[in-house]
């Protein structure tokens, strides 16, 4: 009697690899150039939404940082009642963009097709430039102003235009630490090889 296991655990392996992003963050966050060293299709889908939308690279990873941390499948935490019983997610964000259901729809409907998933590099890089080219286009924002898109990204273009941000002190400093990220990745990646 053949074991059934090597043949379960190729088939496990082949069915993996067919995901459609990468759900492990890369090994060094703080590290623009080895972190595109490493995942060379971050660095080819990057500068794809740089060229069509003109959102820069060092933009592009910092607010991926601060909403996933680069891994594909990212969620929300889960809420609870009474401390224990949960309640389902915080929100509908999911993967490297943490694009919620609605917008991510609309994305769909405008841009990326019925086929494009939120938790594949590419198609997550299009959607933030496509979120920034428009906020640019509605709110007058730089896409290199890292602060600024983030905010708009946060809140909604409504929400940034209403100057929601304003009563929450913890995204403001948030929001200057994709800024300062957005800087030091701009920095290091002049310096690439």
């Amino acid at each position: 009697m053949k074991s059934r296991i090597p043949g379960l655990a190729a088939l496990l392996l082949v069915l993996a690899s067919c995901g459609g992003g990468n759900f492990s963050a890369p090994r060094n966050l703080d590290n623009a150039c080895a972190l595109m060293q490493e995942r060379p299709k971050y660095a080819r889908a990057m500068k794809a939404t740089e060229r069509r939308w003109g959102v820069p690279l060092h933009v592009q990873m910092a607010v991926i940082h601060q909403e996933s941390r680069f891994v594909g499948n990212a969620r929300t935490p889960f809420r609870y009642t009474l401390g224990v019983i949960p309640m389902g997610r915080q929100s509908s964000a999911y993967g490297y963009s943490q694009a919620l259901d609605d917008t991510w729809s609309e994305y769909q409907r405008e841009e990326g097709g019925r086929g494009a998933k939120r938790d594949r590099i590419h198609d997550a890089t299009d959607f933030m430039g496509w979120y920034f080219h428009k906020s640019q286009e509605r709110l007058g924002l730089s896409k290199h102003d890292a602060r600024n898109q983030y905010l708009a990204y946060h809140e909604g273009r409504s929400g940034y235009a209403r100057g929601s941000y304003n009563a929450k002190p913890w995204l403001l400093s948030v929001a200057g630490r994709v800024e300062a990220r957005a800087e030091r990745y701009r920095t290091q990646l002049q310096n690439c090889r």
